[in-house]
């Protein structure tokens, strides 16, 4: 298997040694699953983050109905750097989210991932350069492979260390910006909205988010958008 499949393997695995509770912290999940998988010593690229193994733990539990009052947090990074595996990150959160269907009326293009690919392709077409708000569209429905109830926040959480701050806004801010739109936002709150910084980046993504719903519209493969992005950031 190659080092995206390993990382994963191994916080699958993790995971369910947290879930049984036959482990209590990340770091002993992780280096426990990593030499039962492989026998031996592996890189630190290889390795799944504390928030890979809390994403796979929070998909276990969703699937077995099985969500406690709390999970064990991930550490935080040292320093505000975003590390450089972050698009490894952003790939184990996005492959599963074509398996995550949505309500028919509303997106007919069909499963997450699909439409989040969409976003991107409409958001590249206008603001190609902007790579903070490129990463808000390709990311910000992750949590919908997460926590069906509450994925908002699940996402929000399973990027925590792996975005900027206006990156992390866009998305905590989008369902705000739906809801400028749709008139059932408070007074105080448009204008909190429409006096930002990146207020119109945040609409232009709100209108991609709406747009980006079109059954067999030609898209990019996940990791030919995260390529784009990683091209980005190196330059």
């Amino acid at each position: 298997m190659d080092r995206v499949q390993l990382r994963q393997r191994i916080s699958f695995d993790a995971a369910r040694l947290l879930h049984g509770r036959r482990v209590g912290n990340y770091h002993d999940a992780r280096w426990q699953a990593a030499r039962t998988i492989t026998g031996s010593f592996l890189p630190a690229e290889c390795l799944p983050t504390d928030v890979e193994i809390r994403v796979h733990l929070q998909q276990l539990m969703g699937s077995l109905g099985t969500f406690p009052a709390t999970l064990p947090g991930p550490g935080t990074p040292e320093d505000s750097d975003l590390p450089e595996d972050r698009f490894d990150h952003y790939l184990a959160l996005l492959l599963p989210l074509d398996r995550v269907m949505q309500s028919a009326d509303l997106h007919p293009e069909g499963d997450v991932l699909y439409h989040s690919l969409q976003v991107f392709e409409l958001t590249r077409a206008t603001h190609p350069w902007d790579e903070e708000l490129l990463t808000a569209a390709l990311m910000h429905d992750v949590g919908k492979g997460i926590d069906h109830r509450d994925s908002h926040q699940a996402g929000l959480t399973a990027l925590s260390g792996f975005i900027t701050e206006r990156t992390r806004w866009l998305i905590d801010n989008l369902p705000s910006a739906h809801r400028m739109f749709e008139g059932t936002l408070g007074s105080r709150a448009r204008r909190r909205l429409a006096t930002s910084e990146s207020w119109d980046e945040l609409d232009a993504l709100a209108a991609h988010d709406r747009d980006g719903r079109v059954p067999g519209r030609r898209v990019q493969q996940p990791e030919e958008a995260l390529n784009v992005l990683r091209v980005m950031s190196a330059e």
